[in-house]
């Protein structure tokens, strides 16, 4: 099976060649040949592909919404207190001796100029005092109120989708799929290396996650998401109330903020990653993988499957 356009990979000419090669890229990746033996692999069950996608969304409006939040009072702490003078983190704004505003990052003792970014954007054609800027918001004008509402809402449905995830997980099995193992431990440098290289798995290996995935995705599942969780409730006066030992577990209600703000960006980077490693592994058989379950593999030559010496 060669999943690409015949004409792709038939026509003559630099720019064909250009063009054939930019469409086997997306098709199948970095170091993948188009003109190989392929087979069709159902990689994703339905469950798992529905709670992916409303996984990304949910995610999606709740670090937006988060931001917005974030925005009533740009600082971070630690401890149970604000410490208003000496924040762990800060994005704040200064105005200059011939009076324009400058925003400023702050991160214990060191600060950066970030104007334009961080502490002053622009909003609708004036430099606005806010710590994220609008476009990265929901919603994008200053509104707490707004803000909270679309957080906690969606907040209740991020926790929903991962504790059916788990249960699903754990009732299928699938979380053998995700665990690592020592071997995956022994033998992350090589993955490293390969990935490094943009080599990817074929043929039955690549019916597998690979020890980078396995760490990545259990991370974030059975790590990062119980840990947002908590430090959200952590930070609401009702639960800290009906459960102290939480608050006792964070080191207090500054240093959960901090720990849930930590979490959040954790999040965005897997996903900048992510998105970095389903383009140059083959787009479109990311995505559709992702969206039928089938995905696309290439079989291995003879000479791929000989023993290294």
């Amino acid at each position: 099976m060669t999943p690409l356009p015949e004409a792709a990979l038939r026509r003559p000419g630099l720019a064909a060649r250009i063009w054939g090669a930019l469409v086997n890229f997306l098709y199948v990746g970095a170091h993948a040949d188009a003109k190989a033996p392929h087979y069709s692999f159902y990689r994703h069950r339905l469950p798992v592909r529905i709670m992916h996608w409303t996984n990304a969304v949910v995610l999606a409006v709740m670090l937006m919404s988060g931001l917005q939040i974030f925005n009533a009072h740009p600082a971070l702490y630690w401890g149970a207190t604000s410490t208003f003078g000496t924040p762990a983190f800060a994005l704040t704004a200064r105005r200059a001796p011939d009076g324009s505003l400058h925003g400023v990052t702050q991160i214990g003792d060191w600060s950066i100029d970030t104007t334009g970014l961080f502490g002053v954007s622009d909003f609708e054609g004036r430099p606005a005092v806010r710590g994220f800027p609008a476009w990265a918001t929901l919603p994008g004008f200053q509104s707490l109120a707004m803000g909270r509402a679309w957080h906690f809402f969606f907040a209740w449905l991020l926790a929903i989708n991962g504790l059916a995830f788990a249960i699903y997980a754990i009732w299928s099995r699938h979380i053998r799929d995700l665990a690592p193992t020592g071997s995956d431990i022994k033998h992350l440098p090589h993955e490293i290396v390969t990935h490094a290289k943009l080599r990817f798995p074929k043929g039955d290996e690549a019916k597998h996650y690979n020890a980078l995935q396995k760490l990545a995705y259990f991370a974030v599942v059975f790590v990062l998401g119980p840990l947002i969780v908590l430090t959200g409730l952590t930070m609401a006066p009702s639960v800290d109330a009906a459960l102290p030992e939480l608050t006792w577990i964070f080191g207090g209600r500054q240093s959960a903020r901090t720990i849930h703000f930590l979490c959040a960006f954790g999040f965005l980077l897997f996903f900048i990653v992510h998105m970095v490693m389903v383009f140059v592994s083959g787009t479109w058989n990311n995505i559709r993988s992702m969206i039928t379950g089938r995905y696309v593999i290439e079989e291995e030559s003879p000479r791929q499957t000989e023993p290294a010496e």
